[in-house]
């Protein structure tokens, strides 16, 4: 098969209808594909199908942290070059990004704010906040749900698990959107530099802030590994605080903004949640795995490894779409299908192996609440535009640019 490339991943056209993609992806009939070029970074191999994708995550051998095999390792916050710059933001240290004993190291340092226990406590305050946000549109019989909604839901939660004071949240949306697309645009990279190093500048009076004030929140705690020494160096400090901000909204607004476009596309699901609201878990279950927000991420083979006859070398990338496994019919069944009601939830939205996403139990409360308020207090929530006029950034990400709805 001819004419898929790195592009065609994260094309808006692919997130608007990610099953006819997945469909020209499977014609390939050997288990993985070859792209001549993954975003500057030269070749790569793809794996889409189910079994493929949760091996390849939990198998040590292939590794997150592609700096091992990067000519570029020594970029830091403190280059000058703006190419230096976007080098250290797209392979800074965090959780996503190495391997043990790092990894083991720095998700330690933050998993006892993202425990099942610490999450449950939040919900009131989760309920809360939602109820604010719908408060203030209710009159108005529309909204534009993913800036009146979708978005601020989740980032005043991280923000306040996090200590940064809420007049600055409105940044971080932007500055997520500017640095993904150069992440994907070689070339580009001087269009992001105000915002790049905006970001760093940010984090480090952040920091300092803290260092003076620190309180109980995640942030001060980090603070203190990194003052106590060798629990935390301080690119990784940047970078997980970078990630908790970041990962700690993206996932849920998406998953928000899409679940309820899919809700609303197919009204007999909706209409079902909203007899049945004892439904809701296994709802954002399925919804994860139908529009889930993380098209795609990566590995690098750290020896030769043999998938399906295909010798994967040391050094060479794999790119896995975890969008296109939780589209496997031999995995699924009618995977193009929403259904609330399916019993295979065994999805990859959230990754798979000892990368699952920390804040796995925080999105799927926030994506409950979000659904189960918005159908509560606006039980005939409507599309305000016809569905061929929704747009989708250029992303990593499934992520719509706005969903205006009525009610």
């Amino acid at each position: 098969m001819k004419g898929i490339t790195s592009n065609d991943f994260v094309s808006p056209d692919t997130m608007r209808d990610f099953n006819a993609f997945y469909q020209k992806l499977t014609q390939h009939q050997e288990g993985l594909y070859r792209l001549d070029d993954f975003f500057g970074m030269g070749e790569a191999w793809v794996a889409f199908r189910y079994e493929d994708v949760s091996a390849i995550l939990k198998d040590p051998r292939f590794l997150s942290d592609r700096r091992k095999y990067s000519s570029q390792q020594k970029a830091s916050p403190q280059n000058n070059s703006v190419n230096e710059l976007l080098e250290w933001f797209k392979n800074m240290p965090n959780m996503l990004t190495v391997d043990p004993p790092d990894h083991t190291r720095l998700r330690r340092l933050v998993s006892k704010a993202f425990t099942p226990r610490m999450i449950e406590e939040l919900r009131p305050r989760i309920q809360h906040i939602a109820d604010e946000l719908l408060d203030k549109v209710a009159t108005q019989g529309k909204m534009e749900l993913i800036s009146d909604f979708a978005y601020p839901l989740p980032i005043i939660v991280i923000s306040e698990m996090l200590g940064i004071p809420s007049h600055h949240q409105a940044r971080f949306r932007e500055w997520t959107h500017k640095l993904a697309r150069a992440a994907l645009n070689p070339g580009q990279e001087s269009l992001v530099q105000g915002a790049l190093q905006e970001f760093i500048d940010y984090i480090q009076s952040l920091i300092s802030e803290k260092r003076e004030h620190p309180g109980s929140d995640v942030i001060s705690g980090l603070l203190q590994a990194y003052d106590e020494g060798d629990k935390l160096n301080e690119n990784e400090l940047l970078s997980t605080i970078w990630l908790l901000i970041t990962a700690g909204h993206e996932t849920t607004v998406n998953l928000i903004g899409n679940g309820t476009l899919a809700l609303l596309q197919h009204p007999e699901q909706m209409q079902l949640l909203q007899e049945d609201p004892t439904l809701l878990p296994a709802a954002v279950e399925e919804l994860l795995r139908y529009a889930g927000p993380v098209m795609i991420t990566s590995r690098v083979a750290d020896e030769d490894i043999e998938i399906h006859g295909t010798r994967i070398r040391k050094g060479e990338m794999i790119v896995v779409s975890l969008a296109g496994a939780d589209m496997d019919g031999s995995r699924f069944d009618e995977p193009e299908r929403l259904n609330i009601t399916r019993q295979e939830i065994d999805h990859l939205a959230l990754g798979r192996g000892i990368h699952l996403c920390l804040g796995a139990p925080l999105a799927r409360m926030e994506g409950q609440i979000a659904f189960s308020s918005l159908l509560r207090r606006f039980p005939n929530l409507r599309l305000d535009v016809k569905p061929e006029d929704l747009t989708y950034h250029y992303s990593t990400l499934r992520s719509l640019v706005s969903l205006p709805v009525r009610f």
